[in-house]
């Protein structure tokens, strides 16, 4: 079940997610317009481990992945596509 945050909630981060994993499909559905566009989504994981483990699952699907830390959490890390294997790995 989906998170909803009332955007003027000092406590958003009570839950302590501090990792991320951004995801989309390499499959650009054409829109009516005939215009293709990409869909973004992005989860929210407590822990490092779980965000590698996401991202392991949304790779073996053929989609790509980007991860990092959350605002306010430090240090800040930031994993890019070109890396993300890498970083399942524990190389990055």
């Amino acid at each position: 079940m989906a998170t909803t945050w009332n955007v003027f909630e000092g406590d958003r981060l009570t839950e302590a997610e501090i990792w991320y994993v951004s995801y989309r499909s390499n499959i650009r559905p054409r829109l009516e317009d005939g215009e293709r566009r990409c869909a973004r989504a992005t989860r929210k994981f407590k822990a490092e481990a779980e965000a590698k483990q996401f991202a392991e699952e949304i790779i073996q699907k053929g989609w790509s992945a980007i991860a990092g830390t959350l605002n306010p959490h430090t240090p800040k890390k930031t994993v890019p596509s070109t890396k993300i294997l890498d970083w399942i790995a524990g190389r990055y």
